[in-house]
């Protein structure tokens, strides 16, 4: 028998490879044998993979139940970078399922963690995926907001991100924003 990181590695692969179906088995022997070492968090993130799977698949009420039970575990467990991890892929998986308020209730409640935490890049990351939920309900001014906010988050930006980063730039300038405004002292004459 695999051990339980061969069994994961095998199912990393057939994930990436489209092969859903062998992924999820071996994502659930994986998060079994974790589990049997006493490897509690490690099984819980096979659950997430074995989530991920299975809403690649189009089953994505059963992602949110297995998310669910892999939230409760790094809650339990006091791991808070984890269970943000599990409350955005949470998010993306109510927007499949087109429960917005959800979405965004996991989204904020993810973001806040990873600020409290200081993960920037991950803060960036939700705060961008934020930013696409205001725009699909039409609410561009809040969205071109966060995904600025998100976009500073970032180290390393895609073409199309660094192009949507100068864009609002030249907006700001436009618009007299961008840099705050510097406080001038007061004049003698005045004061």
């Amino acid at each position: 028998m695999s051990s339980a990181q061969e069994l994961q590695e095998q199912g990393v692969k057939q994930f990436q490879q489209k092969e859903f179906e062998e992924a999820a088995r071996l994502f659930q022997e994986a998060g079994e044998a974790y589990e049997a070492s006493g490897q509690k968090d490690i099984a819980a993130e096979m659950q997430v993979n074995l989530a991920l799977t299975r809403r690649s698949m189009g089953a994505n009420q059963e992602a949110i139940d297995l998310m669910s039970q892999a939230l409760l575990t790094f809650t339990e467990l006091g791991d808070q970078k984890r269970r943000a991890m599990v409350l955005g892929n949470m998010g993306g998986v109510y927007v499949a399922l087109n429960d917005k308020e959800q979405a965004a209730e996991c989204y904020r409640e993810a973001a806040d963690i990873f600020q409290e935490l200081g993960e920037k890049k991950l803060h960036g990351e939700t705060l961008l995926a934020i930013a696409n939920l205001q725009m699909s309900n039409r609410k561009v001014g809040d969205a071109a907001a966060t995904y600025e906010a998100g976009l500073s988050e970032l180290d390393s930006l895609s073409v199309s991100q660094k192009m949507i980063k100068g864009l609002i730039g030249f907006k700001n300038s436009l618009m007299g924003g961008g840099k705050p405004a510097v406080e001038s002292e007061p004049d003698d004459e005045n004061g």
